[in-house]
Parts: structure tokens; sequence; C-alpha cells
């Protein structure tokens, strides 16, 4: 079956003057207009297309991918705000809606960015989106997402205690305030580590390795940091975590853990602006 938001591989079956129909393994096909036609495709070949509704409601297929698909979530961004809602940045010919009613919070400038979720309406047989994100979000399976595990995390909003992230495309995550180093931004997409599932099944998110590992790999970029700057690093408990994150791409809580590690095994010292190894 052939589905309406979404990519597929169909074979060109026939030809009429308004374009090439491209059919499934099913039997069911779509219209590919003459203005996507390309000159090299027969029938019987193969072409991957994106199907979509046009300007009169009515399926069709584009070779032109858009920025996101049926069911999956991405950063768009506003290009217009009318009184039916929010018009965003799509990729195939039209724009995408945002309906007021599938808002989580008023969207009310043009240009800005949001994660949006791409759905079927039932009620106007139309594709829209909305960015009411949670309720599209499904609990991570415990004996999946185990501590450690490397997971892609799109933010998509920001609260008190930090930002929240729909996680490999299913799921609801949390990178805390005081787990990050560096900025980020809504719409941004980050590779991070599983800190563990709550019960409710969301997931909460480290930037950075955690526990023994993470100590580990790190006092390994340490010493091999200090090794390449003659022994010393102008670095200390002190030191803005802006400067520590751009000296050794980790955090400051991650730096004095790796500190302590080598000055308890005694190859490093500590001295009054930075540390210095030991030998």
């Amino acid at each position: 079956m052939i589905q309406i938001g979404k990519s597929h591989t169909l074979k060109a079956s026939r030809k009429t003057p308004q374009g090439i129909y491209l059919e499934d393994e099913t039997g069911d096909s779509v219209l590919l207009p003459n203005a996507y036609v390309p000159k090299t495709l027969h029938l019987g070949d193969d072409m991957n297309v994106f199907v979509y509704l046009d300007q009169e409601e009515r399926p069709v297929a584009t070779p032109h991918k858009p920025l996101l698909e049926l069911g999956r979530f991405s950063a768009l961004k506003v290009s217009n705000i009318t009184s039916f809602g929010a018009f965003f940045e799509w990729g195939p010919v039209k724009e995408l809606l945002v309906p007021h009613d599938l808002q989580a919070k008023p969207i009310k400038d043009e240009g800005d960015k949001h994660v949006v979720h791409l759905m079927f309406d039932d009620a106007s047989q139309r594709l829209v989106g909305t960015t009411k994100i949670p309720a599209y979000l499904l609990p991570a399976p415990k004996e999946e997402y185990t501590p450690g595990k490397t997971v892609s995390a799109l933010l998509y909003s920001q609260g008190d205690l930090g930002y929240k992230a729909v996680v490999d495309q299913k799921y609801d995550g949390m990178i805390y305030h005081s787990d990050l180093f560096k900025p980020v931004s809504i719409g941004q997409t980050l590779e991070v580590f599983v800190q563990k599932v709550r019960p409710d099944g969301k997931l909460d998110l480290a930037i950075e390795k955690f526990g023994y590992q993470k100590v580990v790999s790190s006092t390994d970029k340490l010493l091999h940091a200090l090794k390449s700057n003659d022994g010393y690093l102008p670095l200390h408990d002190k030191s803005p975590a802006e400067d520590i994150y751009e000296a050794l791409k980790m955090s400051k809580k991650v730096f004095k853990k790796a500190v302590g590690a080598l000055y308890k095994k005694r190859q490093i010292k500590l001295e009054k602006n930075g540390i210095r190894l030991v030998g």
C-alpha cells in the first residue's frame, strides 16, 4: 500500500498525458506528474519518490525529498503566520501547516525553528504538522536502552530542569542543565548517552559517558593532553568550564574527576595555576 507522507520505491507502470503512474507490488499506484518525470525513466524502471497531496488534495509523487516524513520528527523553520496557523518550510511544493490547535504554544514569529511531528489528520484527510511532541512519543524499553547506550537526541523543548529530546525518533528524553557544559539550542541533534530509563519510560541522558568507563577515557585524554603540552596544562578546579571544554572537550565535572584519579595514582601534581605531569 502506498502511504501518503512517506517515501516509496515504485515501478513505472503506464504513461498518460498527465505523467507516469508508479505502482507498488500490490498494484496500488500514484501519478508522477510530467514536471517530475526524468528523461531517463522508462516503463518498468524503479524510482524512489515521496508521496504527498497536491494543491487539489490529490496524491502525487515527487522525486524531491522533504525535510520530514510521516510519523517522524524534525526541526523546521516557520515561513508564514496566518489565521489558519503557522506554515513551515518543508521541502515539497507545498508548505506544511501546523494548525493552532496542534501547537504546543502559540507560534508567533516567522524564521523561528520548532521541532515538528508529521501526522495524517483523519478529519481533514490532509498531512499536517504538530508541535505537541510528547503526545507522539513512546515509553523506552528498559531492556534495550541500557546505561551507556549511544542514542540520537533531537532537542524539542527547554524547561527549568533541562532540555527535552526526541530520542531515536521514538522516545522521550531529558538532558539536565547540570549535565550541560556547552551551549545547545532547540532543533539541535546530539549524540548522547543513556543514563537510565525512568519508571515512566522516559530517558535520562548525558552528553558524556559516565561512571568508571568515562573516568578511564577522560584520564587517558588528560594524560595525552599533558604529554602534548610539555607535561603542563594551565587548568585547575577554578578554571571556567568553557576553558576546560575548549582545551579538552570535556565538562568541568569530568575534568575534576579525571584530575582526582590521576592525582591519586601520583601521575600528576597540582600547582597554583595548573597541573603538571610527574616524571
